[in-house]
């Protein structure tokens, strides 16, 4: 038999060490792009939530600008605004919850000028999926309402009266309730600080 061919009985180790570099290799690539694609996900969901955050503190701080911006001439065109920006209870008793606003401007006959200085996320309530949670800030939006974050809002107005010389400074800090009704945010509570 020729030198030259290769005989049935194996020479030399099953695996060489290039083969288990490689396998080696292969692994830890895998898990690169494991590692990869959970650091996307968090990343995106992360993401999503920011900018979620920022539509719920939008909607409070332009409900708020409203409010506070209302004046002898407007007050009727800023009610029914804001009650299209609202649901749950504060809209079924919208008239209740901004009658002293209402009255003020009326009574005052003031024209008010106003900004949002600051607003913040207080809390959220999310419930987690497929879980039996704890009740929604109110039950009766648990049927509507998909989230609900409390914002604090903390604004400035300057009211001119009719027949007062000296403007007057009004210092507001409001709780709001942000409930996502369907992708809409809509404000589903009004709570003065004081």
């Amino acid at each position: 038999m020729p030198e030259d061919q290769p005989t049935d009985t194996a020479d030399g180790p099953v695996f060489t060490s290039y083969g288990v570099a490689s396998a080696v290799l292969g692994v830890i690539a895998v898990i690169a792009v494991v590692l990869g694609v959970l650091i996307w996900t968090q990343h995106r969901e992360d993401v999503e939530e920011l900018q979620y955050r920022t539509r719920v503190l939008a909607t409070a701080a332009d409900w708020t600008t409203t409010l506070i911006n209302m004046n002898k001439d407007t007050v009727e065109t800023s009610m029914v605004r804001l009650r299209e920006g609202t649901v749950g209870q504060l809209n079924a008793d919208f008239d209740a919850a901004v009658k002293p606003y209402r009255e003020l401007v009326q009574t005052l006959q003031s024209n008010t000028r106003g900004q949002v200085d600051s607003v913040a996320v207080e809390s959220l309530y999310r419930p987690p999926a497929g879980s039996s949670a704890p009740p929604r800030p109110q039950p009766e939006l648990s049927e509507f309402a998909s989230r609900t974050d409390t914002v604090l809002v903390v604004a400035t107005s300057v009211s001119e009266n009719a027949g007062d010389d000296k403007p007057r400074t009004v210092r507001w800090t409001l709780r709001l309730d942000v409930s996502d009704v369907d992708g809409n945010l809509l404000i589903s509570r009004l709570e003065p600080i004081r």
